[in-house]
């Protein structure tokens, strides 16, 4: 059963991404449950929503999109119609129908797209599906809203007898407006409407002699506005026909609420899936959004969040265009608690949020911003105590607020728990604070429960690093400049900075030296060691990156040279068998020519024919018969060798060609005149020689082992010697 309370939810801030979830929601429904998520009470629901959510992002990258989800809110007409008697107007039943069209749509894609969205469609197999309801609203309602004039036989002949009596209302008015016109009884706008009724624009002097009733006049009273006589009578009868059009209408819509009304269960089902879709889409938004992912949810207690973001500042960073720096952080049976340190604004908050915003986010259904390697379980209690923990309402001090807490994590705390305390043990007195801050954490401990806290205090750096199953971590901060490197490093506590950050800051040599004197040396030693330690750490993290690059570069390279060997080797097989089977066919060759050169002899033919079939017989038995596809594909190669080896051939005779070119084109370079001791080789060749002598055109050098007699134009000069 898992249990969180509203302080966790406060102090990670989920609000922020319920609202921001409650916003990419379409309904009004949809938007209000957004804001209601809380985290799952069991495994089972739980691991349905991830999937189905995971299944929605996955929507967004392939070619079947699901259909459109929104709907009009009809939780107040569905209201009206569960009332006996009651019936809903037209416009609630055109909002009806499209709701169950929606669905109708929702539930045959889900099911023609089973394997694509399984869990989406496990939902939509519990909503009935059907044409009943549309079909009963469409008989009486047309796409414009408006009721069928067949929607019942009496208002067929209701709706006839309308127009008729609506012809003879316009007929019976254009007799009297050409009449009075004509004698001229008509102010310039002839006619007019008043009440919604068509009247003529008479002169306020000839209004006694046109016959008819009086409906207004103008303001400045010029005209009179009357409807005439004949009009009246037919207007009265068109009023009649309307209050039955009324009455029957009336009839007509609590006949088909009536029809309708067993189907409300439904109607609340239709509406509850839709905006359920509805808050799963907005989720699979917010995932595309912040690059959420569903880790795998272990059985075995372990926390391993790698390369995790902080969502809301990922978000707000992402619109700055700054670099959100994430975290890599583990929690299992050998490592339950982590005890960060460092100095203030190095990020050890922000870390300590991300782990329990995203395992929060996590166990209420949403797919979280960490490397897809990553893996947790489920915990059944998520404590915090994070921020500004005074009390107004309760006049409680920070430290009394904090004591009250660490109360109710001492009631809670078990097996189960994930803890999280932001500056552990502050709001006391140092060492007092300290002491119990140290028996809290033992406590929690020794309940095999979860955590990760962040504090100044040494007594908690050094207890940590004493417990089998707690360790320390710190925030790396830059040696030189003292900026924070935003990284969490496990294993080894971390220094404040204390006095480095003051000198950063302006605080002036003196009075820093004062303060050092004013602490114990012990404490002064212990921290600069751990600084110290911290420094050469971040030295080794450099290191490591640079060598992790090296080494990713090497497996780079080891990956092509393996590719390229492997086409080598490849290439040399198939040179073989070309030249296995070119010596095969000289071979072949050399035995004919012999039988040729003994036939030519001695003019036998049967030895000749004997000696061939022999050979013929001898090359069969090392055949097997093969398949044209082989032979095909024995062609195939084969062409593909010779068409490499000419492109080979082509490739060194057009370097050589180019060679030859720039070497005609190089300007010769005044020949060195040749003496006696000099130092020569030959222009082709590599062994250095003394000049002895030179006879005509032949030179004779000395290679100390042998003389050699060479053309002097052979000769390159080499060196010569200093006297």
């Amino acid at each position: 059963m898992i249990s969180i309370t509203d302080k966790t939810l406060q102090d990670l801030e989920f609000r922020i991404i319920l609202q921001t979830i409650s916003d990419k929601c379409n309904t009004e429904i949809g938007k209000q449950k957004a804001l209601e998520i809380i985290p799952f009470k069991d495994a089972t629901s739980l691991m349905h929503n991830l999937l189905q959510t995971s299944e929605y992002v996955a929507s967004f990258s392939n070619n079947n999109a699901i259909p459109n989800h929104g709907f009009d809110n009809l939780s107040h007409d569905l209201k009206l119609l569960a009332i006996e008697d009651s019936f809903l107007e037209v416009g609630s039943f055109k909002k009806i129908a499209t709701l169950s069209e929606t669905v109708n749509t929702l539930l045959v894609f889900l099911k023609k797209f089973n394997d694509y969205y399984p869990k989406l469609n496990e939902s939509a197999s519990q909503v009935e599906y059907t044409k009943y309801i549309i079909q009963k609203i469409e008989d009486v309602v047309d796409k414009y809203g408006e009721i069928r004039d067949n929607a019942s036989p009496d208002l067929v002949q209701i709706r006839r007898d309308m127009n008729a009596v609506r012809g003879k209302v316009n007929q019976s008015f254009g007799i009297a407006l050409t009449q009075y016109n004509t004698l001229g009884y008509l102010d310039e706008i002839k006619e007019s409407f008043v009440e919604n009724r068509r009247v003529l624009a008479v002169l306020a002097m000839y209004r006694r002699k046109v016959k008819g009733s009086i409906l207004g006049s103008s303001k400045t009273g010029s005209i009179a506005f009357v409807e005439p006589e004949a009009t009246l009578q037919y207007s009265r009868e068109l009023a009649n026909l309307e209050y039955e059009e009324r009455e029957e209408i009336t009839r007509i819509l609590k006949q088909l609420s009536n029809a309708i009304r067993p189907y409300l269960d439904l109607l609340k089902q239709y509406q509850d899936f839709l905006s359920d879709i509805d808050v799963i889409a907005a989720k699979a938004k917010y995932a595309n959004k912040i690059n959420g992912v569903l880790p795998k949810i272990t059985q075995e207690k372990r926390l391993y969040f790698r390369d995790a973001f902080h969502p809301i500042l990922y978000l707000n960073n992402t619109v700055k265009q700054e670099k959100t720096f994430p975290q890599t952080i583990e929690l299992d049976n050998k490592s339950r608690i982590i005890v960060i340190s460092g100095p203030n604004a190095g990020g050890k908050t922000i870390s300590l949020k991300t782990v329990g915003l995203l395992q929060l986010m996590l166990q209420s259904g949403m797919l979280i911003p960490v490397h897809e390697r990553s893996e947790t379980f489920l915990f059944d209690r998520i404590l915090t105590d994070i921020g500004d923990n005074q009390s107004i309402e309760n006049h409680l001090s920070t430290y009394s607020y904090r004591l009250k807490n660490m109360n109710y994590f001492l009631k809670k705390c078990n097996a189960k728990t994930l803890f999280l305390i932001d500056e552990f043990g502050t709001g006391s007195d140092p060492e007092l604070g300290g002491a119990l801050a140290e028996t809290f954490l033992e406590e929690f401990y020794h309940r095999e429960a979860f955590g990760i806290i962040t504090t100044h205090y040494s007594n908690l750096k050094i207890l940590a690093n004493e417990l089998p199953f707690a360790s320390n971590a710190n925030m790396l901060f830059d040696e030189k400049s003292l900026e924070p490197m935003y990284k969490l490093v496990l294993g080894q506590a971390g220094s404040s900075f204390t006095f480095e950050v003051a000198q950063k800051n302006g605080i002036p040599y003196g009075l820093i030296n004062r303060a050092k004197k004013k602490i114990e040396g012990g404490k002064v030693r212990f921290d600069k060691t751990i600084a110290t330690m911290q420094k050469e750490r971040s030295k080794m993290e450099k290191t490591s990156l640079n060598l992790k690059e090296e080494e990713s570069k090497a497996r780079e390279e080891s990956k092509k040279m393996e590719t390229i060997n492997a086409k080598i080797q490849d290439k040399l097989e198939k040179y073989q068998e070309l030249y296995d089977a070119n010596q095969r066919l000289i071979y072949i060759g050399q035995k004919l020519d012999d039988i040729s050169e003994k036939y030519f002899n001695n003019k036998d033919k049967k030895v000749l024919i004997g000696e061939i079939l022999k050979i013929v017989e001898i090359e069969n038995s090392k055949r097997k018969k093969a398949t044209a596809k082989e032979m095909k594909e024995k062609e195939v190669v084969k062409k593909e060798i010779i068409k490499e080896v000419t492109v080979k051939v082509d490739e060194i005779r057009q370097v050589k060609k180019e060679k030859k070119i720039k070497a005609a084109l190089k300007p010769e370079a005044p020949k060195m005149v040749l003496k006696l001791g000099d130092k020569v080789r030959m222009f082709d060749g590599k062994a250095v020689g003394t000049l002895e002598k030179i006879e005509k055109n032949k030179a004779i050098v000395n290679y100390g082992v042998f003389l050699s007699t060479v053309s002097i134009e052979a000769l390159e000069f080499v060196e010569r010697p200093k006297k």
